[in-house]
């Protein structure tokens, strides 16, 4: 059954030992940087932004940074073999490596959360160019995944010391796509609780929302996941685990395919999800699809909204309801041919669920594309 904590709606008052400022940047280990960076220009809207590399002294990878509005997305790939990237890609394939998040001090952020456990990833460590400081430390989460606490107040270049402006003559028109609004991590059977206790003790968050597999299950399978949220709402991380069920679930698909724990999906927030969905199909990127069936009873279930049902219907919106309001939604499918890494798209009209009422209708579609895969 859903349950909501009362720490979901009365303000926690202990002190937030970790003040978070948002999503500094995700970055991704790929294959091939280069082509990933055009990618995401291309089908999603970024714009260059940075550059590192042997051209900038940095002799065994090189990173493309690419920028949309408060979104940064960072690409890494390894010059050569044997060394902790080339073996993430070898395992994983193309994957989320870090989830670095904003802070005001990031020696203290390491301080905090590795003295109450946290398995440490990088001391703090010191940054400086013509442009100023960058202070960065981070510790382990499920998985390879790792956060990175990045302080940049004393820092105006473009990106950070050790990366130059990357200019491109090739700019595509953004696509609405505004800020991270969430990220999901898939862990191991009965593993949710241990991470979940990892984020409450580690690092001060709070468990907001909680589904079982009453509430995300179909005829097939079923996951649980459990929501939590920084003290100021600004970051939020769900986790997933998979659930008994007379097939495969879509979290152990992604278990097996990314040979692991890791970031299942990024969720996009944007402010008119049919001008963004339209735009990002136009270029290419494909979504799951629900029946056209969804829709036909879509206003008894969640009441009134601004939109046309029309064009949700042609680009298969999801629909959802809370008690402050609703929200809009939709899943690419897999971006990289391992089915594991998808986004999802967002648009919140007050709601600050994650659209509990449409599980199952998503699940199903999902579930249906598995089935392609030889994979339920």
């Amino acid at each position: 059954m859903e349950t909501i904590t009362t720490s979901a709606i009365q303000q926690n008052n202990t002190i937030d030992f970790l003040p978070l400022q948002g999503t500094d940047y995700v970055e991704f280990y790929v294959g091939n940087a280069k082509q990933a960076a055009h990618f995401y220009k291309t089908a999603f809207g970024f714009q260059s932004l940075a550059y590192a590399g042997p051209e900038t002294g940095i002799k065994d990878k090189v990173s493309y940074v690419v920028r949309q509005n408060k979104l940064t997305f960072m690409f890494t790939t390894p010059l050569r073999a044997d060394n902790e990237i080339a073996d993430h890609i070898y395992k994983h394939g193309d994957g989320v490596k870090v989830l670095a998040l904003k802070v005001e001090d990031a020696i203290d952020a390491w301080h905090q959360t590795t003295a109450r456990g946290g398995k440490s990833y990088m001391e703090p460590l010191t940054l400086n160019d013509e442009n100023g400081q960058v202070i960065i430390s981070g510790i382990h989460t499920y998985g390879e995944t790792v956060h990175l606490f990045i302080e940049r107040k004393n820092y105006h270049g473009v990106f950070m010391p050790g990366f130059r402006k990357w200019e491109s003559n090739y700019n595509p028109t953004e696509t609405g796509l505004l800020y991270v609004d969430h990220c999901v991590g898939n862990v191991g059977w009965n593993q949710m609780n241990k991470w979940v206790s990892f984020y409450e003790h580690v690092m001060g968050f709070r468990n907001i929302l909680s589904f079982d597999d009453n509430d995300i299950s179909t005829e097939y399978s079923a996951l649980m996941s459990k929501v939590m949220s920084n003290g100021n709402g600004f970051v939020k991380f769900p986790i997933n685990e998979p659930a008994e069920g007379k097939k495969k679930s879509q979290v152990e698909e992604y278990l097996d395919f990314y040979d692991g724990e890791g970031c299942q999906h990024v969720a996009l927030a944007t402010n008119n999800i049919v001008e963004t969905v339209t735009e990002l199909q136009n270029r290419g990127i494909e979504f799951l699809k629900v029946p056209t069936s969804y829709y036909d009873d879509l206003l008894q279930r969640v009441g009134h909204i601004d939109e046309d049902i029309e064009p949700l219907k042609q680009l298969g919106v999801l629909v959802d309801r809370d008690e402050e309001g609703y929200l809009l939604q939709i899943f690419t499918k897999p971006v990289e041919d391992r089915p594991t890494l998808f986004f999802e798209i967002i648009q919140r009209k007050g709601a600050k669920s994650f659209g509990k009422g449409n599980f199952k209708a998503l699940f199903e579609a999902i579930e249906r594309e598995q089935e392609l895969r030889g994979n339920l």
